[in-house]
C-alpha cells in the first residue's frame, strides 16, 4: 500500500518554478519530506524555505536531469540522507517553438535530453530503490501533446509521446515481476499557467503565450499529491483534455488539421521575436514562480474554441 504523504520521503525534479514548486509547496502542506532537484540552486533553496514555514521539510540537490550520473547520486543522496525513497516525481522540462526543418539540431536535441532522457534517467534511478523497498511511486508529468501532435513544438510532443511509452512499458515490466506495490503514474496536463513559455527556446519569429485554454499549476500539483494516495495510470488535468483526447483518437483528420490552425493563432502571437535558446543549455535568474501570469481561461471551457 502507498505511504501516507507525511510519513514519504519524495524527490521532485525542475522544482525551481512552474508545476514542480506548486507540487512541492502542496506536499509540504501535508507535511512531506522533500528533495528538491534543478540546476537553478538560489531558487530551490526559496522553495525550500517556503516548504518548512508551511509545514513540510526541504532539503535541496542541485541536479541537471540530463546529466545521468547527476541524477543517480540525488537517488543516492536522498537514501543516505533518509534512508528511503518512496516518491519520484519527473518533472523537469522544456522546450521550443520552431518549424521540424527550421530547428537547430543541437537545440532540438537538448529538448529531446531533457524531457525525455531526464525522464528515463529518473526512472533508472528510482527503480532499483523501489524494488529494493518492494515499493515506490513513479509519477511522471508529461502533457496532453503525448495524446496527439502540435505543430511548431514537435521536439517537445515528440518527448512527450515518449515519456507516456516509456511508463507503459515500465508498467509491463513490473507486471511480470508481480512488482504490485511499485506503481508508475502519468499525469497529462492541459496548457497550464507556468514560465515555461517566457523560458523556451523559440525560432519562428513570433512570440510564444500559453494557449487556451489555461489551468493553474495548482491543480497539476493537487492532482500529483493525489496520485500518492490513490496511484492510477494515467490522468489528464483540465477538461479540455478529455476533448482533445477524444478527437485525436476518433476523428484524427479533423484533429490535426483543427489543431495546426489552434498552434498558429492562438500559441504564437503577431509580436515579433528574436531567435532563443531559452534556458535550454543555462537556466534563466529569472521566471523563479508558480505562475507565469497567463490568465486561466480553462475553468470556464468546456469545449475546443475552434469545435
Amino acid at each position: 500500500m502507498p505511504r501516507r504523504i507525511q510519513d514519504s520521503i519524495i524527490v521532485i525534479t525542475g522544482a525551481s518554478s512552474g508545476i514542480g514548486r506548486a507540487t512541492a509547496l502542496k506536499f509540504a502542506q501535508q507535511g512531506g519530506t522533500l528533495v528538491l532537484a534543478a540546476r537553478r540552486e538560489a531558487a530551490l533553496q526559496e522553495v525550500a524555505v517556503a516548504c518548512e514555514q508551511i509545514g513540510g521539510k526541504a532539503v535541496v540537490v542541485p541536479t541537471d536531469v540530463t546529466n545521468e550520473a547527476a541524477v543517480q547520486n540525488l537517488a543516492r543522496q536522498t537514501v543516505e540522507m533518509f534512508g528511503r525513497l518512496d516518491v519520484w516525481v519527473n518533472n523537469a522540462a522544456v522546450t521550443l517553438f520552431a518549424r521540424f526543418e527550421e530547428a537547430p539540431s543541437d537545440v532540438f536535441r537538448r529538448v529531446i535530453e531533457t524531457n525525455l532522457f531526464g525522464y528515463i534517467h529518473g526512472a533508472r534511478a528510482a527503480l532499483p530503490q523501489f524494488r529494493e523497498q518492494g515499493s515506490g511511486i513513479l509519477i511522471n508529468v508529461a502533457s496532453i501533446v503525448g495524446l496527439g501532435g502540435q505543430p511548431y513544438t514537435s521536439a517537445y510532443v515528440i518527448s512527450k509521446h515518449g515519456i507516456r511509452a516509456m511508463a507503459e512499458c515500465l508498467r509491463m515490466e513490473l507486471h511480470l515481476d508481480k512488482a504490485s506495490d511499485i506503481h508508475v503514474c502519468t499525469v497529462l496536463p492541459a496548457t497550464i499557467d507556468t514560465p515555461l513559455f517566457q523560458q523556451a527556446a523559440n525560432y519562428t519569429g513570433r512570440a510564444p503565450k500559453a494557449m487556451d485554454p489555461v489551468y493553474s499549476a495548482e491543480q497539476v500539483a493537487e492532482t500529483i499529491t493525489n496520485l500518492v494516495r490513490h496511484p492510477q495510470r494515467e490522468v489528464i488535468v483540465g477538461a479540455i483534455g478529455y476533448v482533445m483526447g477524444l478527437q485525436s483518437t476518433l476523428t484524427p483528420d479533423l484533429y490535426e488539421q483543427t489543431m495546426a490552425q489552434q498552434v498558429d493563432q492562438n500559441h504564437l502571437q503577431k509580436k515579433p521575436a528574436a531567435p532563443t535558446e531559452g534556458n535550454l543549455f543555462e537556466p534563466m535568474p529569472e521566471y523563479t514562480n508558480v505562475s507565469g501570469n497567463w490568465k486561466h481561461t480553462g475553468e470556464l471551457s468546456g469545449l475546443l474554441p475552434w469545435m
